[in-house]
């Protein structure tokens, strides 16, 4: 290789790097991304399964198949009473699930471009939050996966000048 291309190159290799400390580097936020996936997986099963079964029923399927697990026995409810609570559950399970993947595309996105940063965590925090408000509090161990992901932003060590 000429002397020319030697300083060319390393020119090039020079100007790639110039935006980084040379000691910087990048952090693999691996445990939070499985802990993440396992979340986001789980609510998805959950809770868009059940919005997607209850919302392709119909009423005397729901009285017969859903609502005595879901709603117990109770000989004062009418099915269609069952019914509309049933399909109001599942609304809020759909509007939740989506606010959830919103919400952690938006977390991913700081944790993806920003990895030695906590402020990430925030986010998933409030992922968590919206699965417990959303899922009524009946998926609690969901959300208990993304206040562990919120905690590992907030323990783990950090750079120096990356407080946020």
């Amino acid at each position: 290789m000429s002397a020319v291309a030697e300083r060319s190159a390393g020119r090039a290799g020079s100007a790639a790097g110039a935006g980084r400390r040379p000691s910087a580097r990048r952090r693999h936020r691996v445990p939070e991304y499985v802990v993440l996936g396992l979340g986001l997986v789980a609510a998805v099963v959950t809770m868009g399964g059940f919005t997607t079964v209850v919302n392709q029923m119909d009423e005397a399927a729901f009285g017969e198949i859903v609502a005595p697990v879901l709603l117990g026995e109770d000989p004062r409810r009418t099915a269609a009473e069952a019914y509309r609570i049933g399909r109001t559950l599942a609304a809020w399970f759909g509007t939740s699930l989506v606010a959830m993947l919103l919400v952690s595309a938006i977390g991913i996105t700081h944790m993806h471009h920003r990895p030695d940063r906590r402020s990430p965590g925030w986010w998933f925090l409030a992922v968590g939050l919206i699965c417990l408000v959303g899922s009524q509090l009946i998926l609690f161990p969901i959300a208990f996966l993304f206040f562990v992901v919120a905690g590992l932003f907030a323990l783990r060590p950090i750079s120096e000048g990356s407080l946020r």
